[in-house]
């Protein structure tokens, strides 16, 4: 999108603006970390240039949007950018994240309204620069300043890559994970070992109980956990056109994922039997907590890490919680595994060509995410820097839980798959979930059967698609 001239330009600027890709060279003494917060395995890769050597942006202004909550972690950082350069100006509007998307895809990306620095999930990433509403950010060269990838393309950002323009850069990771209660175990007559590494995987295919284990699988956003245990695509690009492993006959599933059908089934077999609500899309829900909640009988489930509030509450304020990445659940034999998700940070349009604003916002970007903040945020917002390592979190003066969270996701996390981002991925939510739930009506005898009714709903739904 950007013209060539104004690219390098902007490349040039960047430079400049080194204090938004580093840390300053010493920090302001009030802003630097503890020295147990302090990563020195992920500072930038390359030293900083001396900042009076590069052309500044003088008198340069960009708004950035962000959430009540994370006002004191982004007002540090934009000082931190500010104290190197002192001509320019960062105005934060605080306004909700989703608040904010809505009034951009409802106006356009020139309303005043709408900041030139925001925050957006990885699923409407598609869809926003499909209608020209966000740009592009040199993501490589903010990577590098920041250090600690291995794999650039490989996490989020490949995801945010569309047609060799990166548009967004990582903000912060996001999967699901396993959340234990060890009260409810232990009354059970189940022994947690300190040591949760020791902790052996549940089979879902061996349940004493169906409370033991509570998965909404019947929603598709919990369901690919267990599809995604045996490769199953739900929908998948193949060049310019889209399959699915869910039209393939059932004598001609490979024997995984005919197996992950089979734990599919009798899962919701064992809860029909048992009367229980699980697989209800309205009362499902509450079944979930009620059962998981200390002094009852559900031993584990899996939620996203925007879910600890409600795990502490349901698990005397966490103590009797343990979370574990979500493969110590299996599926015959196949650990669970979800997708790489997560948020990005993005640039309006609007700006693209003004490269010293662009330079301006890809500094302030890289300084909301600077691994020697990585803390810093997790406390304010609650995100996970994909490029901080665990050792970081563990040093630092979280809590325990948070610890455990942050070991959990970063675990999960690296285990997982891409999330899908097409926009034709909309279709699957509807067509996976009401496949599940009709069995409740149709009582299908065994799992063939059952799948049966999978396979008609995204036979239609790709029927749909051509």
């Amino acid at each position: 999108m950007r013209k060539i001239a104004t690219t390098l330009l902007a490349l040039l600027l960047v430079a400049s603006l080194v204090i938004g890709c580093a840390p300053s060279n010493p920090p302001v003494e009030s802003q630097t970390p503890k020295e147990s917060e302090k990563a020195p395995e992920v500072k930038p890769t390359d030293k900083p240039d001396d900042p009076k050597d590069p052309v500044k942006p003088a008198g340069v202004s960009i708004t950035v949007q962000v959430e009540a909550d994370w006002m004191d972690h982004y007002e540090a950082a934009a000082k931190r950018v500010k104290d190197v350069n002192p001509d320019v100006t960062i105005e934060l509007k605080e306004v909700a994240c989703f608040t904010h998307i809505e009034t951009l895809e409802q106006t356009d990306a020139t309303n005043e309204d709408v900041a030139d620095v925001f925050a957006i999930p990885a699923d409407r990433l598609v869809s926003l620069a499909n209608k020209e509403l966000i740009g592009a950010v040199d993501a490589q060269a903010m990577a590098a300043k920041l250090g600690g990838w291995d794999d650039f393309d490989g996490g989020l950002g490949g995801l945010f890559k569309l047609n060799d323009e990166y548009r967004a850069f990582p903000f912060n990771i996001e999967t699901l994970v396993a959340f234990g209660n060890v009260k409810n175990a232990e009354a059970l007559g189940l022994e947690v070992p300190e040591d949760l590494s020791q902790v052996e995987p549940l089979e879902l295919n061996y349940l004493p109980d169906p409370a033991y284990c509570l998965i909404p699988v019947f929603d598709t956003w919990f369901g690919v956990a267990l599809m995604n245990s045996a490769d199953i695509a739900l929908l998948k690009q193949d060049g310019d056109t889209f399959v699915s492993d869910m039209t393939t006959p059932w004598d001609e599933l490979d024997a995984d994922k005919k197996a992950a059908i089979e734990v599919l089934y009798k899962y919701w077999k064992q809860n029909a039997d048992n009367n229980t609500t699980l697989f209800d899309a309205e009362a499902g829900w509450g079944y979930i907590d009620s059962h998981f909640e200390s002094g009852n009988d559900g031993i584990i489930r899996i939620d996203g890490p925007w879910s600890i509030g409600n795990m502490k509450a349901l698990t005397s304020d966490g103590e009797d919680l343990v979370i574990l990445p979500i493969g110590i659940i299996t599926a015959a034999g196949k650990p669970l595994k979800h997708w790489q998700g997560g948020w990005g940070l993005t640039i309006n349009p609007r700006i693209e060509e003004d490269p010293a604003k662009v330079a301006l916002a890809e500094a302030m970007i890289c300084e909301i995410v600077n691994p020697e903040y990585a803390v810093d945020l997790f406390k304010a917002a609650g995100k996970i820097l994909e490029n901080v390592p665990y050792d970081v979190y563990a040093a630092s003066d979280l809590d325990e839980v948070e610890k455990s969270l942050i070991k959990a996701v970063l675990e999960s996390y690296a285990d997982s798959p891409g999330r899908p981002l097409f926009e034709q991925y909309g279709y699957v939510w509807d067509t996976y979930k009401n496949a599940i739930l009709s069995w409740n009506a149709v009582k299908p005898a065994d799992a063939a059967a059952a799948y049966a009714e999978i396979k008609a709903s995204f036979d239609a739904m790709m029927a749909n698609l051509k």
